[in-house]
């Protein structure tokens, strides 16, 4: 039998697959500064149109937060590049001073929409970027060949948002306390707020391009994936990041099972194994076998009302089977003998791309001490000690 744990996580290697489909620090940074070059252009644009176009009855001004893959530290590169791109969620907040019993008022979801693409095609234009008008629920601005930023509007209770940051505010470091008082003053330097902040934040509704409001808190999904990496520890979030490499290398023009629909069927439950992400990502695999093949609710989000499970009956079908395929070939390899060690590399090279690195220096026997290594331990009965006599 064969250990194929190194191939995924190997101590920092470069080759190993955890490091190939990381992110890059030039990445990284480009695309934050881009993050900050929409939020700095929109702020003070946002806040005048509150009133001079949203019908507010005064001035305020938007948060932000990066929500989405970057928020849950899942972003992987892309296994095609181009088509595929890598994504920032990054979501406008908007207080709504005016709000209703049935929410925020029908007619500000157009004009919030289209105020801000008008704000942001002047940006695009500045910046030689590219606005896509394409998404139903967000504006896209293409800041790269290789990435997008998502931008996502929302809008809740005015009051909402002073009552939650007071409540911040009580519970914030006397560090921190400097810069949520300020936010609570609504000066334009501090829009994208603090974690104890969104952790409290409901009501929220999104706009569409429609010109609809849809009810939707994104930090419900992150909230309870991050209580789910506490409980297992960064090995769920590794594994999150194998599947969705592997679903980029099976889907090269998009679709397939979303970013949230793994991380939700894979973490609620999740069976971690020390040293062993090949066999938690095997683990992992069945899982999605058997969950992808119908609806997929998950109590702790939402009291389990959204179906997180948007593909057709079809899609659904296919992607189990190629779920089925992932979990059977990893298992199939791990069965093979030393001497087949190249067989394993190449059957995980073809379930993964070639991003997975083509060495069978990587490849470990997985003997008899390794199985009882990872075997939970359980508390046995104590010995039966019969009577003994001193001296």
């Amino acid at each position: 039998m064969l250990k194929l744990h190194k191939l995924f996580l190997n101590d920092g290697d470069p080759r190993s697959f955890d490091q190939v489909i990381e992110p890059t620090d030039t990445q990284r940074k480009v695309l934050r500064e881009a993050k900050d070059d929409i939020r700095d252009h929109l702020r003070e644009r946002i806040r005048v149109a509150t009133t001079a176009v949203l019908g507010m009855d005064r001035m305020v001004s938007p948060r932000f937060r990066t929500q989405g893959s970057w928020a849950y530290k899942t972003c992987v590169q892309g296994a095609h590049r181009p088509p595929q791109e890598m994504d920032w969620d990054f979501g406008v907040y908007l207080p709504v001073t005016v709000w209703t019993e049935q929410g925020p008022p029908p007619q500000m979801a157009k004009l919030y929409f289209e105020l801000v693409e008008r704000a942001l095609e002047d940006l695009c234009r500045e910046k030689g970027w590219v606005l896509d008008r394409s998404k139903a629920t967000c504006a896209r601005v293409r800041v790269t060949t290789w990435a997008h930023i998502d931008v996502p509007l929302y809008a809740a209770p005015e009051d909402k948002f002073r009552e939650v940051m007071e409540k911040a505010l009580a519970f914030s470091s006397p560090a921190n306390a400097t810069r949520v008082a300020a936010a609570l003053d609504e000066r334009a330097e501090f829009g994208e707020m603090p974690e104890a902040f969104w952790e409290q934040m409901d009501e929220i509704h999104m706009a569409t391009r429609r010109g609809e409001w849809r009810r939707s808190n994104p930090e419900d999904v992150a909230v309870w994936f991050e209580d789910r990496c506490e409980e297992f520890g960064p090995q769920l979030r590794r594994v999150c990041r194998y599947l969705k490499s592997w679903r980029d290398f099976h889907w090269r023009d998009g679709g397939g099972p979303s970013s949230v629909l793994l991380m939700v069927i894979v973490a609620r439950a999740f069976e971690p194994v020390p040293r062993r992400d090949d066999l938690a990502l095997e683990r992992s695999a069945r899982l999605l076998a058997t969950a992808l093949a119908g609806d997929v609710r998950e109590p702790g989000i939402d009291d389990g009302n959204e179906d997180f499970n948007r593909l057709t009956i079809e899609e659904r079908r296919a992607a189990a089977t190629l779920a089925d395929t992932l979990a059977r070939q990893l298992y199939a390899s791990r069965q093979l003998s030393v001497g087949m060690a190249q067989t394993a590399v190449d059957n995980v090279r073809r379930l993964f791309g070639d991003r997975i690195a083509d060495r069978t220096a990587f490849i470990e026997p997985d003997d008899s001490a390794d199985i009882v290594r990872r075997t939970p331990a359980t508390n046995g009965s104590p010995p039966i000690v019969g009577a003994t006599h001193a001296g």
